[in-house]
């Protein structure tokens, strides 16, 4: 997904200057404003327990599969509906699920009815976030997975999956210049594609991972680990607004929406890391509750809190220090309708050692 803040073109300076700052026996990784889960994704496969979390119930979703999910997923009872699963390897049954999704009949559900020219051309709002034919399938698939979850034809695994899936096949065809905060007037020609359903990875090791859903202040003081990474917001927009859409699909509940762009509630979501009034006394909160050997906190040179906030409450902990790296900007659109102050920025990992835990 091209998502907001992601590091994957950052993964080898993450571990590079992780690797130079921790001891040999690290082996629980601590990502708590998972996003994507590009982040815990990459330790998994180091071979390090990760315990994930994020506030927003799509990047949940992500988790709980990406990290979760740990072992061959077998689709056992679903035989009863697809009876030819049981000529199919264990390790291809999830393509072959999300194969047999993808060629459902498209349906006029909760996403072709909002967030489609063809539902909602007579409305007062019209939108068009997906082609009619897309989202009429994403529907199709979103309520086929809940009706097997329903029937228990499907374990809890499966489903995380299934709906991983989906989230991340149907960005692919949105009709953004890369958020949902708005759409494009015209289909743009990857949205007029077909949706096809491509089946998450799966990262197969012997640990047992967790995964939350909470705020991280709260969900913090709930965990033991050696290393926390910290990815917060660096500046005022929330990622409820931007994503607003994979939340509605992970969640597939029927909100009130609003707006032109047919917002969802997103009050309790809100992060306190995009307020320029409480994110320094919120971080300092999260630093001296962190039961963790050492603390990384990824953030640029443009964020709310300054250099001087971010060594004046690390330090609390004990030896602080950072390193940096200059990256690309991400940009939400390729026009001039925004004015960027610079193509580049510089990426900062600070860390601290802590004294206690």
């Amino acid at each position: 997904m091209n998502y907001i803040g992601s590091k994957l073109s950052l993964l080898e300076f993450l571990e590079e200057s992780i690797d130079k700052v921790v001891d040999k026996n690290c082996n629980i990784f601590c990502d708590l404003f998972a996003g994507t889960g590009i982040v815990g994704s990459y330790f998994k496969k180091k071979g390090y327990k990760i315990i994930a979390n994020d506030i927003q119930y799509y990047s949940y979703i992500l988790n709980r599969h990406y990290i979760g999910n740990h072992r061959e997923l077998i689709f056992a009872k679903l035989t009863m509906e697809i009876p030819d699963l049981e000529n199919i390897e264990i390790k291809n049954r999830g393509a072959f699920v999300c194969d047999y999704l993808a060629k459902l009949e498209g349906v006029d559900g909760f996403i072709y009815k909002n967030y489609c020219f063809g539902g909602t051309r007579d409305n007062k709002e019209s939108r068009q976030y997906f082609s009619d034919e897309n989202g009429r399938r994403c529907d199709a698939i979103r309520q086929k997975i809940e009706n097997w979850k329903e029937r228990k034809l499907i374990v809890d695994d499966e489903y995380y999956f299934l709906i991983a899936s989906l989230i991340e096949s149907i960005d692919k065809y949105a009709n953004t210049a890369s958020v949902y905060g708005a759409f494009l007037k015209k289909l743009k020609k990857t949205a007029q594609n077909n949706l096809i359903l491509k089946p998450a990875e799966l990262i197969i090791n012997h640990q047992d991972h967790q995964v939350f859903n909470g705020d991280i202040n709260e969900v913090v003081e709930k965990i033991d680990g050696d290393i926390l990474y910290l990815d917060p917001p660096y500046n005022h927009r929330q990622y409820a607004t931007n994503y607003h859409i994979l939340e509605t699909i992970a969640k597939y509940d029927n909100p009130k929406i609003y707006g032109k762009t047919g917002l969802r509630d997103y009050s309790k979501q809100k992060s306190r890391y995009c307020s320029r009034t409480q994110v320094k006394k919120t971080f300092r909160d999260l630093v001296l509750k962190a039961r963790t050997k050492y603390i990384f906190l990824s953030y640029n040179n443009e964020g709310l809190m300054t250099l001087d906030d971010i060594k004046e409450t690390m330090s609390l902990r004990g030896k602080y220090g950072f390193f940096t790296r200059e990256y690309n900007r991400f940009k939400a659109d390729k026009t001039n309708n925004r004015n960027y102050k610079a193509n580049k920025t510089i990426e900062y990992l600070h860390y601290v050692v802590c004294k206690n835990i």
